[in-house]
């Protein structure tokens, strides 16, 4: 059975229900020893004296607060006595819609459980109602010295307690980002092949399908060296979209996103990586096509005499040699419209020769 790390009442109105609270998620994180090179010696963290370099036991450390000058000593007892009654106390102040709580202000969450079965109707009666009205409610309390502004939710018959970042926590992001753009004038065309994008790559949220790459690599780099082998480096990360690369990337994008939805591949993940990797991928090559542009433009005739290249070709490289060809309405093209307009446009070309 888990331990719980605060134990208190939950109060609405004239009602009190004892609660307890449990931690709700864990950490997977891999953790390591310090020790010094060459050696397997442990490096260890004390607590020592500043100015006499002595360690100090954890008994005879108290609190001290800079005022500048001086410090102001505060007793771990005396912090307590500041809350008197509210340590124990889950004080719910009033009851909001959960979508009135912007995720920004959530931080962590615990499972907030009955603190014996004689207190279940009374903890069942509060989800119930909770549930049905669709409302969370608001509260406050403290935990190891610690005010917290909390939001409890129900949902399927168990509460759930969320700790809040209290409103002057919250950064002003015009202030910390001097890159965040202004009013940008966005074509509406763009906006529409972005929408696609968006609904190609629309899924079902399974978080159980994603995993935390990276701490595996950690693990199979830990057994690698045990195992006296190495463990190969990771892939560099992918470049950013080019501005002028923007249209083409996306277009590519929803091409490869329909390409897997089609195949009943997974819409996360192809061969090549994940979408945004795609993205940026399509993007590297509108800027070689973009440099070779000339020398494009030569090879056009020949590379258009075999209908089968065409078909070889993504949507977003069609739209580029359309572009060098200037075969107006091209923008409002599908890929087979494309194939058929760059066709007619070598025969006319061969025709007039």
């Amino acid at each position: 059975m888990a331990r719980a790390v605060w134990g208190g009442a939950l109060t609405f109105g004239l009602v009190s229900l004892p609660v307890q609270l449990f931690t709700a998620t864990d950490s997977h994180t891999i953790h390591f020893h310090q020790l010094e090179r060459g050696t397997s010696d442990r490096v260890r963290n004390q607590r020592v004296n500043e100015r006499t370099g002595k360690e100090v036991p954890l008994d005879a450390i108290v609190k001290g607060y800079d005022v500048g000058d001086e410090y102001v000593l505060v007793e771990p007892g005396e912090l307590e006595d500041v809350a008197p009654g509210r340590s124990k106390v889950l004080e719910v102040v009033g009851f909001v819609a959960l979508d009135d709580v912007e995720p920004i202000f959530f931080d962590k969450t615990y499972y907030l459980g009955p603190k014996g079965k004689d207190y279940g109707k009374t903890y069942a009666l509060l989800a119930k109602a909770m549930e049905r009205q669709e409302k969370v409610a608001i509260a406050t309390f403290v935990m190891r010295n610690r005010e917290y502004l909390v939001a409890v939710k129900a949902e399927e018959g168990m509460l759930t307690l969320h700790t809040l970042h209290w409103a002057d926590e919250i950064r002003d992001a015009d202030r910390m980002i001097d890159t965040l753009p202004g009013p940008v004038q966005v074509a509406e065309r763009e906006v529409r092949v972005a929408e696609q994008l968006i609904d190609a790559l629309s899924m079902a949220w399974k978080p159980e399908e994603f995993h935390d790459t990276y701490q595996e690599r950690v693990a199979k780099l830990v057994e690698a060296k045990r195992s006296g082998e190495t463990l190969g480096k990771a892939e560099p990360p992918a470049e950013s979209t080019n501005v002028v690369d923007l249209m083409d990337a996306l277009r590519a994008s929803v091409d490869r996103a329909k390409d897997q939805k089609s195949h009943g591949g997974s819409r996360r993940t192809s061969a090549s990586g994940n979408p945004p990797t795609d993205i940026k991928d399509a993007a590297k090559q509108g800027k070689s096509r973009a440099r070779g542009k000339g020398k494009g433009q030569q090879k056009a005739s020949h590379t258009l005499s075999k209908a089968t290249d065409l078909d070889s070709l993504t949507k977003a490289e069609l739209y580029r040699r359309a572009t060098e060809a200037d075969i107006p309405g091209r923008s409002s093209m599908t890929r087979d419209d494309l194939v058929k307009a760059l066709s007619g446009q070598h025969h006319q070309r061969k025709s007039s020769a």
